[in-house]
């Protein structure tokens, strides 16, 4: 897996590359539906000349989609997605020993994180991978002249869904947008799997904090919300769901969780996630409710789910206690910690999703830029969906990786579901 080619790039020191490498291998080794794509793709070369610009987390997992892009022929450049999840030593890997440009340093300021979406665009992109949307929404605010170059994009999160939905109806999205985040085997598995695992991992890691008998307060009830509510219940914490949505809330409530407003549940919680992707969902009239040593984080996408610039105007002091654990001193003396300055705490604080969910994640996001080439000119633009069958592939392949066998339907069963006239 290597490739001695200098790219160009800004990453914070090359000489981590060796470290870099060996946690680039230690993932690829749990992510074997991706290494099946990576293989066809070097002997099909789909992506062959193409330019694709990926703004995403620079992880392992990221690295190891990186390289099925690669070897399918792309001409690849990378930038965060979140100015605290870059991993630099995976950074540096790719430029120096795979010969993939990155612009990403953990914890780059806003300025240099705007700076490097001009780069990813600079790239003349004619794919894009988002997460976030901000490179789209870049992209078509700024860079109007580019659009007709592009032949599609794809989307990692709810929240960037969101952000292109909202572009397609005022007309702005001139492009097919893949929701990858729709498709079954991302959303099931990694917003509920890899946001659970990887938001308690993020939370324990900051804070060395017991949850076992804490009241943890999950706001929102997506996937994501499901997710962490389940790990943290497995963990013995006690769950406090709030939500907007009566369906979500009454399915919190089947699932044996406490459902309440957010303003109830201020004054009980010992740790409060969001996992929304709205904005101020914690705001300050619910920071001056919490009891002192309230543990405050996000685990939605942008860090706006907290509103910090009201936390600072309620607090006396604030000062850094541990890595990436902020204390607020309230006027009444109670303190408040909020992690990883309200940004994602699994990326932030850990490592994000284990590799074995994103192997599917990123599956998606192979396969959807290979789906928009060879359907260059024939889809319509707007969000698309990637058809079923890629969903059902990508699940065949986890299955069998994992020596999974499962039934097959007989002819008679398939006969009987295409027939009306047969009843009970």
């Amino acid at each position: 897996m290597s490739n001695k080619t200098m790219a160009k790039a800004e990453i914070k020191d090359p000489g981590l590359a060796g470290a870099g490498m060996k946690r680039i291998e230690w993932a690829e080794a749990d992510m074997p539906v991706l290494r099946l794509i990576r293989e066809r793709f070097r002997k099909e070369q789909p992506l062959a000349g193409l330019r694709v610009s990926a703004c995403a987390h620079v992880t392992t997992e990221t690295a190891n989609l990186a390289l099925a892009l690669k070897a399918g022929g792309a001409d690849c450049l990378l930038i965060a997605s979140n100015p605290l999840s870059t991993q630099d030593d995976v950074a540096a890997a790719l430029v120096v020993e795979q010969g993939i440009s990155v612009y990403a340093i953990k914890g780059e300021d806003i300025p240099t994180y705007h700076r490097h979406i001009e780069t990813a665009l600079d790239h003349q992109p004619q794919l894009i991978i988002d997460d976030g949307s901000d490179l789209v929404a870049t992209l078509v605010q700024r860079r109007a002249k580019q659009v007709g170059d592009v032949i599609g994009t794809t989307e990692e999160t709810t929240t960037g869904i969101t952000r292109l939905q909202s572009m397609q109806r005022d007309g702005q999205l001139a492009f097919p947008a893949i929701a990858v985040n729709n498709a079954k085997t991302k959303h099931l598995f990694d917003n509920r799997y890899g946001t659970g695992q990887s938001t308690l991992d993020g939370i324990i890691r900051a804070t060395n904090r017991l949850v076992a008998g804490r009241n943890v307060v999950v706001l929102g009830y997506g996937w994501c919300g499901k997710g962490t509510s389940m790990r943290a219940r497995g963990l013995g914490a006690n769950v406090i769901v709030t939500e907007v949505d009566p369906i979500k809330a009454i399915e919190a409530v089947m699932d044996g969780f406490r459902v309440m407003p957010i303003a109830e549940a201020a004054p009980l919680g010992d740790i409060f996630i969001t996992v929304t992707g709205n904005r101020h969902v914690i705001d300050g009239h619910h920071f001056d409710k919490m009891r002192d040593g309230a543990i405050v984080c996000n685990s939605g996408h942008f860090d706006l789910e907290l509103n910090l610039e009201a936390l600072e105007k309620l607090s006396r002091s604030k000062r850094a206690v541990r890595p990436l654990m902020d204390e607020f001193v309230l006027a009444n003396g109670n303190r408040i910690y909020v992690l990883a300055e309200g940004r994602l705490v699994n990326l932030s604080c850990a490592e994000g999703h284990p590799a074995s969910v994103m192997d599917m994640s990123f599956a998606n996001q192979a396969l959807a830029l290979e789906y928009l080439v060879k359907n260059k000119g024939k889809l319509a633009a707007g969000i698309q969906l990637l058809p079923e069958s890629v969903d059902r592939e990508i699940a065949t392949l986890k299955l069998e990786s994992m020596g999974i066998a499962i039934d097959r339907l007989t002819p008679e069963m398939v006969e009987y579901l295409g027939s009306w006239k047969s009843g009970t």
